[in-house]
């Protein structure tokens, strides 16, 4: 009875150690969810091939710098896989213009734009029609302003 409770013991420890590890896998740079999950579980191809965000699915995923992408076809896995930095969002997936502004705030997958082949998110409806008034600008002082950025943890900005 006491070697079942050391080895249940030890098998929860594996399986929370896995847990944590992937939940905390995403680093700093990268706008994920607290398991690990990027934009929301949203296609990041599907913006560019379909014209839209699409959610992905469960069990079609790839990791990148941490993160775990779904999409809605191994096909549009592939795509990402052959080139993830064509179909990544910009500024880790962090708001366009809050980068802009110096800080790291949540990307809404469904407030998107595409300049120049790169796929930008914003906070909100209204910080979207604030970026769109100077975009080339905005994109230039988010260039920037993520070189600091990227590497702090955004409850320290």
């Amino acid at each position: 009875m006491f070697a079942n409770l050391i080895r249940s013991s030890i098998a929860a420890a594996v399986v929370v150690t896995g847990i944590v590890s992937s939940a905390f896998g995403a680093g700093v740079d990268v706008n994920a969810t607290v398991t690990g999950l990027a934009l929301r579980g949203v296609d990041p191809v599907s913006y560019f091939t379909d014209g839209e965000p699409k959610d992905g699915k469960f069990d079609i995923t790839e990791v990148h710098n941490g993160a775990t992408y779904r999409f809605v076809s191994e096909e549009s896995r592939d795509l990402f896989k052959q080139n993830p930095e064509k179909y990544l969002p910009a500024y880790g997936g962090f708001c366009a213009f809050g980068t802009a502004m110096g800080v790291k705030v949540d990307g809404d997958p469904d407030l998107w734009k595409i300049v120049d082949g790169k796929l930008y998110l914003n906070l909100s409806e209204s910080i979207q029609e604030r970026w769109n008034t100077d975009v080339p600008g905005f994109i230039e002082k988010a260039d920037v302003n993520w070189d600091s950025l990227k590497d702090v943890d955004p409850s320290e900005l």
